[in-house]
């Protein structure tokens, strides 16, 4: 696996399957103690619907199947990025990272749970300061969380 020989480009109709089957096997792996609170069908419909139509969402593509995903929406927020599980560690989120900073540069910000240590120590990595912390109660899944904001 060769991350410089990935494709990243937009993502379009077509890829809302694939990404949303990234998100479900990510999460799952990632966050095997926080609750789900969508189905997998309704994943998927946000992902149609909503992600890759409101949404500016771009794909990281190897072999010809989607292997990591960015969704940024249209204020500074990173919205998503989630990669493949045998794609973590490999420098392809690095990738999605830098092309968010290129995208937003007067800066962002995002949200990641607070039970996700390698999240939290990636976005660190990445000039990501941690501005605020929750119970949960305002989230779905009601998962105490961080407020990450990256300021160039």
């Amino acid at each position: 696996m060769i991350v410089e020989d990935i494709e990243v480009r937009r993502a379009g109709a077509d890829d809302a399957a694939d990404m949303a089957d990234v998100w479900l096997r990510s999460y799952d792996a990632a966050l095997p103690t926080v609750r789900r609170a969508h189905t997998d069908d309704e994943v998927r419909a946000w992902f149609a619907d909503v992600v890759v139509v409101q949404r500016e969402s771009w794909v990281a593509v190897a072999d010809g199947s989607v292997v990591g995903l960015l969704v940024l929406d249209e204020g500074n927020e990173l919205d998503q990025l989630y990669l493949a599980p045998a794609w973590r560690g490999l420098g392809l989120g690095d990738r999605l990272v830098a092309l968010a900073k290129q995208r937003r540069p007067g800066g962002m910000e995002l949200w990641t749970f607070q039970v996700n240590g390698p999240a939290q120590r990636f976005y660190e990595r990445h000039g990501f300061v941690a501005v605020r912390r929750t119970d949960g109660s305002t989230n779905e899944e009601r998962e105490p969380d961080i407020r990450y904001a990256w300021r160039p």
